[in-house]
């Protein structure tokens, strides 16, 4: 059998809110910011340690450059010369404060020259961080000697304001690759997962539609590709299994229903059985009784079928009773239903009269009917038939009292001469 693809439609269908591709795509995303930021965010960070360290050093190393070229003017006591120097070192943007202090700590210059600190020979050499600031305290020497020291303060502003614009650029721009990032793995995604969301679609359309003949396309042997080929094995087993079971259904159907026609029709005449005859009359009594029509029972009885049997042989009777069936049948109406009881018996109702005079000229055509001439194997079958009728309502409200009423009626035709009919209660 061809295999069948889902139909364009659905395979082009935009995927649900909660899709694979969408969650797939979130989490990759997600992934890929945290991992992003975090990178950012380490970079960012060594970076500030590393440019904060260079800082320092350059302020330690112009300290101690400017303590060498102020030993001199400490040892001469030239404040004024002092004074220029240290200003003139204070084109450094970053400078917060310089302080020259002679050898026994005593303010000798400074920069600026209003609002400084308080004068504090600190108890380290070198450089200390805190507070955004960094400090310096480089000794002054002459000869080795010291004759002062030099301390030095620096802000840290500028390098954070440009830290933190470079911070902002580098997150505009990690931002607009995160959505660049998106829109090209949502793209690579929905390919890479086209097969699946494919098979998903096929196994909605045959969960709606029950059609197993349906198959997935088979686009790469990886994974997806092997689970659609599993996919399309149990797509064909289940259809060979509905087939399976439709011909099965079909087979009881069958059966079934020649059990109903076996149970409720004869076998030898196809016409329906005393079972039939039997839920049938209650049916059409009821309905009688409660819409107030006239309905009758004609019983009927053939005339010397004794004699065909034992002259002729049971097979000669067997057709004389399916002839007789048939000729009743033809001069029945649409909705008259012709029973066989059993044996030469037969039941006729006849539903929905307009008055007993027709049930009384219907038995008249079926007494004429079963006369004609009747030949089997050549030979003329002697055979006739005798009618009771009873109605109801008026003879009876009861299935049995109005098959006794008609049997009773027949038996007083027999009694009459047979070949005719007699009516109950006017034998």
């Amino acid at each position: 059998m061809a295999d069948q693809e889902p139909s364009g439609a659905s395979a082009r269908a935009r995927p649900p809110e909660r899709s694979l591709v969408r969650r797939l795509t979130a989490l990759n995303l997600t992934v890929l910011a945290a991992t992003l930021l975090l990178t950012l965010g380490l970079i960012a960070g060594l970076s500030w340690l590393g440019a904060r360290e260079r800082q320092a050093q350059a302020a330690e190393q112009a300290a101690q450059l400017l303590a060498h070229g102020l030993a001199a003017m400490l040892v001469f006591e030239d404040r004024a010369a002092a004074a220029a120097e240290l200003a003139a070192f204070a084109r450094r943007a970053e400078l917060l404060e310089l302080q020259l202090l002679d050898a026994r700590g005593r303010l000798f210059a400074r920069w600026p020259a209003e609002g400084a600190t308080p004068a504090v020979v600190p108890a380290w050499t070198g450089r200390v961080i805190e507070g955004g600031e960094i400090q310096v305290h480089a000794p002054v020497l002459q000869q080795g000697e010291a004759v002062g020291h030099l301390l030095l303060r620096e802000s840290l502003a500028g390098l954070e304001q440009g830290l933190l614009r470079l911070a902002a650029l580098t997150g505009v721009l990690a931002l607009l690759a995160i959505v660049l990032a998106a829109r090209v793995l949502r793209a690579v995604q929905r390919r890479a997962l086209a097969p699946i969301v494919e098979l998903a679609a096929l196994a909605e359309q045959v969960a709606h539609d029950h059609d197993y003949r349906r198959r997935a396309p088979v686009r790469r042997a990886d994974e997806v590709g092997r689970l659609s080929e599993r996919f399309n094995e149990m797509l064909s087993r289940i259809e060979a299994a509905q087939q399976g079971l439709n011909q099965r259904l079909r087979q009881e159907q069958a059966a079934g229903q020649q059990l109903q026609q076996l149970a409720h029709h004869d076998s030898l005449t196809g016409l329906p059985n005393r079972l039939a005859f039997e839920r049938e009359l209650a049916e059409l009594m009821d309905r009688s009784l409660q819409r107030d029509e006239l309905m009758a029972l004609v019983f009927i009885d053939l005339d010397n079928f004794k004699l065909v049997n034992d002259g002729h042989g049971h097979e000669a009777g067997d057709s004389v009773l399916r002839e007789v069936a048939r000729r009743m049948g033809a001069v029945l109406r649409g909705h008259d239903r012709l029973c066989r009881l059993g044996g030469d018996e037969f039941a006729l109702l006849l539903p929905q009269l307009p008055d007993a005079a027709a049930a009384e000229a219907l038995a008249q055509r079926l007494i004429a009917a079963v006369r004609e001439p009747l030949w089997v194997a050549g030979a003329l079958m002697p055979v006739g038939a005798t009618l009771g009728l009873a109605f109801c309502p008026g003879d009876a409200d009861t299935p049995a009292a109005l098959l006794a009423r008609a049997d009773a009626a027949m038996y007083a035709a027999k009694r009459a001469g047979k070949n005719c009919f007699r009516r109950a209660g006017h034998a």
